[in-house]
């Protein structure tokens, strides 16, 4: 059996593979281009991927493909009625980033809370070298406590984020963008009773239909013109043209973002224009990197493998089933 790693970079090269070994050959690439995809796929029974789309121009010369394994949880790059005519399986890994995805939110919210990159600038340029009483109070810092936090998917990530923000002692709100997760033990409210009460929303949903383009200028219209926004969900959930407006215009305090619409970022994203860092914070989509947690993708990846080797191993000793 040929396994095939086609985005090994997107895992890190710190994190071992050789566990693979032992059901063949591995061969592995740090990236690879689309162009590139049919070639190194072209005699693979298993593909490794991250990003990469799979699709009928990719994976038509691949004609030994089984299992399509993604060292993520979202499966958009997928063109679910190809591989399905093909009989290839293709399996996701989740719950694995929920505490470093979580351990984010909260890295971004309270950054922008306490200011910290501006104040980490002013006393490493020597503002506050002799400099005594200069606090600058009105910069707006704020306690967590008594605050609502106000959450857009109340999925695993959602619930771990909610718990963190009960213990920080803010109230916590969501909503449900399927309308039907009714049953946390938080408020569930509509939208615009989500934005007009929220002092830190943060977005962890998935991103479809009911989602995209959720957060435009009529929503950041309806929040606190102190909120602040976190999003570690999906990009193309937030308008950045609206986004960058209402920071600009002071609509909204201040924003934390992992995720973009198109990634790595397009040059002309609106977002770029705002360079302070005390009103936006933008991390490139790292959210998950944690070391223990690239080691659990992979070790999920490899029960996906062995699942997959079993049961065609059990198919070959018993050709009815």
């Amino acid at each position: 059996m040929k396994i095939v790693f086609l985005e090994r970079a997107a895992v890190g090269k710190d994190i071992d593979l050789s566990a693979f070994e032992k059901f063949g050959e591995v061969v592995c690439y740090d990236t690879t281009l689309s162009e590139e995809v049919p070639r190194r796929v072209a005699d693979a029974e298993v593909v490794v991927i991250n990003r990469l789309r799979m699709n009928e121009e990719s994976l038509k010369d691949a004609g030994n493909l089984k299992l399509i394994a993604i060292t993520a949880t979202g499966t958009n790059m997928i063109d679910w009625d190809y591989v399905r005519s093909r009989g290839i399986q293709v399996e996701n890994v989740r719950g694995y980033s929920t505490n470093a995805v979580a351990q984010h939110t909260f890295a971004l919210a309270l950054a922008l809370i306490h200011k910290i990159c501006y104040y980490d600038r002013f006393v490493k340029s020597g503002g506050y070298c002799g400099t005594e009483g200069l606090y600058e109070f009105e910069r707006g810092l704020f306690e967590l406590q008594g605050k609502t936090w106000g959450i857009i998917g109340m999925g695993a990530i959602g619930r771990r984020v909610a718990a963190l923000a009960e213990n920080f002692g803010c109230n916590v709100i969501y909503y449900s963008t399927s309308g039907e997760n009714r049953e946390q033990p938080y408020e569930c409210v509509d939208l615009d009773g989500l934005l007009a009460r929220s002092d830190i929303l943060s977005i962890h949903a998935p991103l479809n239909e009911k989602t995209e383009g959720l957060l435009d200028r009529r929503a950041f219209a309806k929040m606190k013109p102190t909120g602040i926004l976190i999003n570690v969900g999906r990009g193309p959930i937030v308008d950045e043209g609206d986004l960058a407006e209402a920071l600009k215009t002071g609509q909204l305090r201040a924003a934390g973002l992992d995720v973009l619409s198109q990634e790595p970022m397009n040059p002309e994203n609106p977002l770029l224009q705002i360079q302070d860092s005390s009103r936006l914070l933008i991390t490139p989509h790292m959210a998950w990197t944690p070391v223990e947690t690239r080691k659990r993708v992979i070790e999920e990846v490899h029960k996906i493998v062995q699942r997959y080797v079993t049961e065609k191993n059990l198919s070959h000793e018993c050709p009815t089933r």
